[in-house]
């Protein structure tokens, strides 16, 4: 890789390293503090707005929608236009769209704040890990991505209880006008200690038809699940155009020169099903979240500050313990703890049953987060160090992309299905007897989700990970770029994302 700006060469214990360890780790902490802040306010939010299930959905849905579908892009746009001038792009884009979200008057506003909004994160998300890739040092640069893993996953522990604070104190929307001072501060920072650096390899056209099909066929397919329940109609022309662009996008994709996503990938049977698995782990995670805080604040009368404590057991065991399970699946193999893992955090999941209308956080949220977060922090590693082992070492940063879109995917599908399939419509969400009935069925359904992974996972995934696939020569008239090992610029590792 060619790059500019004296890329490669900024070392971790000096000024300059800690400067661009700033810059990238804030960026990617405003998101995830968005991302993870956003499902405490919903009550609220809904409350303030008017809103009705379906809205509340797609407030959640709209920002993973193109986040989902624009990952990829915003990524492949960084290598060519710039890492920094591409991530502060994101984060001012992502910054005005928070500022339209604050002072959203309707929830149609809103929603379409949000979506706007996940423009944004795709556009810096990539770029900040990308740019640790880029600029550090060899000798450093394995030390920096564990700090700026190690500190993003302190801002998802964090996001749900600052968004809990925010909505219980000043209001809901400041979960959204806080990240102004934050992206002010990011921007500051990189435009001044970060240098530019860029792919000079990277030619071509971008994938841009893929992308808008991808987005579309998600968006449809999205439409169709929330709008199943109370409008078949609708539904049922939302699914015929979801098959369409989901047609177009495969056709698309198998055309282009230089396609967001290479179809090859998926004819690894391993990387296939690892994928799979994700969609269904992070699709019951998504749900689980999403029904959780309406659970304990409609049913159970929690404070918005006591909701988003709830699920802070699971995210710092993740953070704390994901280390030494990463060792463990290197020892004992990757098959074991993403069979186990899997079934750890359903059996948490259904103790989530214990929590009703004078739930205890001590006795009834406490031990069922604690387990759903053992069983997270067991299967995190192994999945992403299977996806990665899937793939020859030069698609490594497109195999991570992938499945940080499958996970993002998973969970749009799950918040857009589940409350149709448990009966919530409408403002049901503000009936505690309502709200106590469909969170017992999502609970159930997002264990068989789980538990559905892990028997993919032991039926699938070999007890020993093949090496990984040798790398096999370019055809004449491939264009580099998309599929180069240092583009793994595609975000957080699944296990670090918000909802």
């Amino acid at each position: 890789m060619v790059s500019t700006g004296g890329a490669g060469g900024v070392r971790l214990s000096g000024a300059a390293g800690r400067w661009v360890l700033l810059a990238t780790v804030l960026g990617s902490a405003m998101a995830m503090l968005d991302g993870t802040a956003v499902n405490v306010a919903l009550p609220r939010i809904g409350a303030t707005l008017h809103a009705s299930i379906g809205s509340l959905q797609w407030v959640v849905n709209a920002y993973l929608l193109t986040l989902a579908g624009l990952i990829l892009l915003g990524g492949a746009l960084g290598d060519r236009y710039g890492r920094r001038r591409v991530f502060v792009v994101g984060v001012v884009w992502f910054a005005v769209c928070s500022a339209v979200c604050g002072l959203a008057p309707d929830v149609q506003v809103l929603i379409a704040a949000r979506a706007l909004q996940g423009v944004g994160g795709a556009l810096l998300t990539p770029g900040s890990l990308a740019l640790i890739q880029a600029v550090f040092h060899p000798d450093d640069r394995a030390a920096a991505v564990g700090l700026w893993s190690g500190l993003g996953g302190v801002a998802g522990a964090v996001g749900p209880v600052v968004g809990g604070w925010l909505v219980g104190g000043p209001g809901w929307r400041w979960v959204f006008l806080i990240n102004l001072p934050l992206a002010a501060a990011v921007v500051v920072t990189a435009l001044r200690h970060v240098p530019e650096n860029r792919d000079d390899s990277a030619t071509g056209r971008f994938d841009l038809r893929g992308a808008v099909l991808a987005a579309l066929a998600l968006g449809a397919l999205t439409a169709a699940l929330t709008s199943a329940a109370g409008d078949p109609l609708q539904a049922a022309v939302a699914a015929v155009l979801a098959v369409l662009a989901g047609t177009l996008f495969v056709l698309t994709e198998r055309r282009a020169a230089a396609p967001m996503l290479p179809l090859e990938l998926f004819a690894s049977r391993l990387f296939t099903v690892v994928n799979i698995a994700t969609v269904l782990i992070y699709g019951a995670m998504g749900g689980l979240l999403f029904f959780l805080v309406l659970q304990l604040q409609i049913t159970a009368g929690f404070t918005p500050l006591l909701a988003g404590l709830g699920t802070l057991p699971l995210t710092l065991l993740m953070l704390v313990f994901s280390p030494r399970a990463a060792k463990l699946g290197e020892v004992i193999g990757a098959r074991v703890p993403l069979t186990i893992g899997p079934l750890l955090a359903a059996t948490g999941a259904l103790l989530m049953l214990r929590i009703g209308a004078h739930a205890s956080y001590l006795t009834d949220v406490l031990p069922a987060s604690i387990v759903l977060g053992a069983g997270m922090t067991l299967l995190v590693a192994p999945l992403t160090e299977t996806v990665l082992n899937a793939v020859e070492t030069r698609r490594a940063g497109i195999a991570s992309g992938v499945n940080n879109a499958a996970a993002r995917t998973g969970s749009l599908l799950a918040v857009a299905a589940l409350p149709a399939l448990v009966g919530l419509s409408g403002e049901q969400y503000r009936s505690a007897h309502a709200v106590d009935h469909a969170f017992r069925a999502a609970v159930v359904g997002c264990a068989g989700l789980m538990a559905a992974a892990a028997v993919l996972s032991w039926t699938a995934i070999p007890h020993r990970l093949p090496e990984r696939p040798e790398p096999s020569p370019p055809e004449p008239d491939e264009p580099p770029g998309p599929d180069q090992p240092d583009q793994a610029g595609t975000g957080t590792p699944p296990g670090m994302m918000g909802p």
